[in-house]
C-alpha cells in the first residue's frame, strides 16, 4: 500500500509544481537528439562519435547532455575545448576504472571512450520525453568493457525552470568484475556549467546546516547558481536515496563542475544501476520548500519532508 501512495503523491507533487506541456524528440542521425518543449529546445542529447582526425575524436570521444536555455537558443552547459576540454554538460565517468586488473580513464578519455551505440527508446508522448541510448566503453583496442544504458527522462518543469531530467544509468560489465572509482573532482554523474561563466558569482547550496562538501555524505540534493552572458541560473542535482551510500558531491569549484562521486565494485554479470535528478531554473535558488518537493516526488516518499535549513558558499578557484 505505501508504495501506491508514493505513487500518487508523486504525480500529485509534481502536478502541482509545474505546467502542462507537450514535448516533441527531433534527432539529427549520427549528430545529437534534440528535446523540444512547447516549440523549443531546452535540452540537446550528443551522441556523435567521429574518429577521422585527433581533434575531432577529442570533439566525440563521449556522449552528453546540453541543456539550452530557450529564450536564447544557446547551451547553458559546456562542450568540447576550453578549460578541462573532457567536461561536457551532464556526463557520465571515473577516473580510475579498474578492468582485469588494468586502469582505464573514463573521465579525461585517455586512451579511451564511450560509444552511443544505439537508441534504446525514444518517444515524445505529451508531458513526456525519454531517450535511452546503449553506450560501450572502449579500451584503446576498441574493446567493450563496460556496457552501459543511460536513459533521461524528462517532465513537465517547475515554473520558473527550463528543464527536469531524471538520469538513470545502468552500468554492467563485459568482460570481467569492475571498479568505478576516482575522487570526487574526477568521478561519477556530473554536471558542468558552460566556460563563459562568471566565475567570482558562483555559489553552491546544501540542504544542511554547517555544510561542509568534504566530510558530508549522501547529501539528498546540492544546488549551484551562476551566472553565463545570458542571465543566471540554478541548477539543482538530485541524488536518490537507492543510490549507493557514502556518495561524495563535489560542489566547490566556481567555475561550474558539480555532482555525485559513488564508488562502485560490479560483479561480471550482475548490473548496477544509479538514479539523479536535475532540475534547472532561471535566476537564483529557489525556496528551499520547493526544491524539497520536487526531490520528495523524486525519492517517492510517503510522508513529505520539511524545508531543510542551508548552507550557501560562494566557488572556489581551482
Amino acid at each position: 500500500m505505501l508504495n501506491w501512495v508514493g505513487v500518487i503523491l508523486g504525480v500529485f507533487t509534481l502536478m502541482h509544481l509545474s505546467n502542462a506541456v507537450q514535448f516533441e524528440l527531433r534527432d539529427k542521425q549520427g549528430e545529437f537528439t534534440d528535446v523540444i518543449c512547447d516549440g523549443k529546445v531546452i535540452a540537446r542529447y550528443m551522441y556523435a562519435y567521429d574518429a577521422s582526425t585527433p581533434e575531432r575524436l577529442r570533439e566525440t570521444y563521449k556522449p552528453y547532455l546540453h541543456i539550452i536555455d530557450p529564450k536564447v537558443g544557446l547551451p547553458i552547459t559546456k562542450g568540447p575545448g576550453g578549460m578541462h576540454p573532457h567536461h561536457r554538460a551532464i556526463f557520465v565517468g571515473w577516473s580510475r576504472t579498474i578492468v582485469e586488473g588494468k586502469r582505464f580513464d573514463f573521465w579525461s578519455m585517455r586512451g579511451t571512450h564511450q560509444l552511443h551505440l544505439k537508441f534504446t527508446k525514444l518517444e515524445a508522448k505529451g508531458n513526456e520525453a525519454v531517450i535511452s541510448a546503449l553506450i560501450a566503453w572502449k579500451d584503446a583496442n576498441n574493446r567493450t568493457v563496460i556496457e552501459e544504458e543511460r536513459t533521461m527522462r524528462f517532465l513537465p518543469p517547475p515554473n520558473g525552470a527550463i528543464a527536469l531530467v531524471d538520469l538513470v544509468t545502468t552500468i554492467k560489465p563485459a568482460v570481467s568484475d569492475v571498479r568505478l572509482d576516482g575522487d570526487p573532482e574526477h568521478a561519477g554523474v556530473q554536471f558542468r556549467a558552460a566556460s563563459d561563466i562568471v566565475a567570482k558569482e558562483t555559489v553552491f547550496i546544501f540542504p544542511k546546516e554547517d555544510a561542509d562538501p568534504k566530510v558530508d555524505r549522501d547529501y539528498q540534493w546540492v544546488a549551484m547558481s551562476y551566472t553565463l552572458p545570458s542571465g543566471r541560473y540554478t541548477v539543482v542535482h538530485m541524488n536518490h536515496p537507492s543510490n549507493p551510500k557514502g556518495t561524495i558531491y563535489s560542489a566547490y569549484r566556481d567555475y561550474g563542475r558539480f555532482g555525485a562521486f559513488p564508488r562502485l565494485d560490479v560483479k561480471f554479470n550482475e548490473f548496477v544501476t544509479l538514479k539523479y535528478r536535475i532540475v534547472v531554473f532561471y535566476g537564483d535558488m529557489p525556496d528551499a520548500s520547493l526544491v524539497q518537493k520536487l526531490w520528495d516526488e523524486f525519492a517517492r516518499v510517503s510522508t513529505p519532508s520539511p524545508a531543510p535549513k542551508l548552507t550557501v558558499r560562494k566557488g572556489m578557484p581551482q
